[in-house]
């Protein structure tokens, strides 16, 4: 095993290059900066989730995407649903054979199996969160109806074969893919006939003007604090999922609904709006306080050879995404949950 490559998984050399794909300020990012990211996306997301993934995991969840919140509903309550709803929604039934595309740790995917008794693969290109998967499903006891592979999920059809699923469903993955339509069509040939696929995008709305400074600052924060190499419209998923062949059967930004609790609240800091005792934790982490807790904690375990170098930096682009999302979703510019789910036409 080369020695930029722990026994983990994880790239040594991928973490501490990664900021630098990005101008921090957003008006010095050039159309140079985006290319480079677009054309080395696997370095992109591989660095940012090699040296962010267990500051997820402790700052969040196993599942890692945003939820709407009900008044007096649990942080982990509110992910848990916010899968469920999906899975609903696509009508998901027992015995299916569905794919999570961009999996992560496996969260979304140990729980949608439960609840609908579905066999899931979760696709991951990333070595160190396919072993921690791995891990959490084995402990979990769903090892033989969740299981994990590496793999590019812009090359699906190229490792599965063509109509091999009967169901896929992405959450908040797709949007590190070099283009919509580059892994919406591969799910599109993977899909069998008729097959149904449902995915919360992350898309910057209707409301956002690229030629507007703190619009285009917005988009930016979230792109470098979120392994991005470029954030799109609302218009751009909708166009490539037509493109690709996919019949749109519902379209909803489940973010427009006006919820008294906000789906970016855990991000703010703000104890007043915590929704059980559980939940301040998860709140504290947000506050300046906390923020400076992990930051120093992280700094520390860098220091002396725990994390891979470059861990650090990764973790201080996670405060630039914060404050990003959360103004994206005050002002409507940005959504994490727009919600799509789409049919394969049975001629195909």
């Amino acid at each position: 095993m080369s020695s930029d490559v722990k026994a983990d998984g994880r790239v040594k050399s991928r973490v501490a290059n990664y900021v630098g794909f990005f101008e921090k300020d957003s008006s010095k990012d050039s159309k140079a900066h985006q290319d480079n990211r677009l054309e080395n996306y696997t370095d992109v997301i591989n660095g940012y989730y090699d040296g962010a993934t267990e500051l997820y995991e402790y700052g969040w969840a196993q599942s890692f995407h945003f939820s709407r919140f009900y008044k007096g509903e649990g942080f982990y309550q509110s992910l848990a649903r916010h899968e469920h709803y999906l899975a609903s929604q696509m009508t998901l039934r027992p015995g299916m054979r569905v794919l999570d595309v961009g999996c992560g740790v496996g969260g979304p995917a140990r729980e949608i199996a439960r609840f609908s008794d579905v066999h899931i693969v979760g696709l991951n290109n990333n070595d160190f969160q396919i072993g921690r998967a791995r891990k959490y499903t084995a402990r979990a006891g769903l090892s033989n109806q969740v299981e994990f592979v590496k793999g590019d999920f812009t090359k699906l059809s190229e490792q599965f074969g063509e109509n091999s699923f009967d169901a896929v469903y992405a959450i908040e993955a797709t949007v590190h893919a070099p283009t919509f339509e580059s892994v919406y069509g591969e799910i599109f040939k993977v899909l069998k006939p008729g097959g149904v696929f449902g995915v919360y995008e992350w898309v910057m709305t209707d409301a956002w003007d690229p030629s507007n400074p703190q619009h285009k600052a917005i988009a930016h924060g979230i792109e470098i604090g979120d392994g991005i190499p470029e954030m799109r419209t609302t218009k751009d998923a909708r166009n490539a999922l037509r493109t690709v062949g996919f019949e749109i059967e519902q379209e909803d930004d489940l973010a427009e609904r006006e919820d008294e609790i906000p789906w970016y609240y855990p991000l703010e800091g703000d104890f007043s709006k915590a929704q059980t005792i559980g939940d301040y934790l998860t709140v504290f982490r947000t506050t300046k306080f906390g923020m400076w807790t992990t930051s120093t904690a992280v700094w520390i375990l860098e220091t002396v050879g725990l994390v891979p170098k470059g861990t650090w930096e990764v973790g201080e682009t996670l405060k630039t995404a914060a404050a990003a999302l959360v103004e994206g979703g005050r002002t409507k510019l940005f959504t994490p949950m727009l919600l799509f789910v789409c049919r394969k036409p049975q001629s195909s």
